[in-house]
């Protein structure tokens, strides 16, 4: 891959790093402004529901993160879009619409073939 293009996507997760950390600290604010006790059973239930729902979103960026950071390490190795198992160059289009992939489409379409197998099983 071209300088260019690797300047492009380490802009693009740098950008995401940016707006996933941003959305952490806008989840610790909202937290602490949600802290105050409610009479009402029926409205606490609800608060802590919507702060479930909100944890897990957080923990699923958590892992978004760090996979994003992954991707810009590979940028600065070397590695970034290179897939880990057959080694091929994955194909832009795939890096374009997930740029923290480590996989080209047809080892992941095998490895989902592979865990669907399993779930089967």
């Amino acid at each position: 891959m071209d300088h260019e293009k690797l300047q492009r996507f380490q802009e693009r997760l740098a950008g995401m790093l940016s707006r996933l950390e941003e959305d952490v600290s806008h989840t610790v604010e909202g937290m602490r402004e949600e802290a105050a006790p409610f009479p009402d059973p029926t409205d606490r239930a609800s608060v802590e529901s919507e702060r479930n729902l909100t944890l897990r979103i957080r923990d699923r960026e958590r892992k978004l993160r760090a996979k994003v950071e992954e991707a810009l390490a590979r940028i600065d190795d070397g590695s970034f879009g290179i897939c880990e198992v057959c080694g091929e160059e994955i194909g832009e289009h795939r890096l374009l619409a997930r740029p923290v992939t480590t996989l080209c489409i047809n080892c992941k379409s095998d490895q989902e073939e592979d865990e669907l197998r399993r779930n089967q099983a």
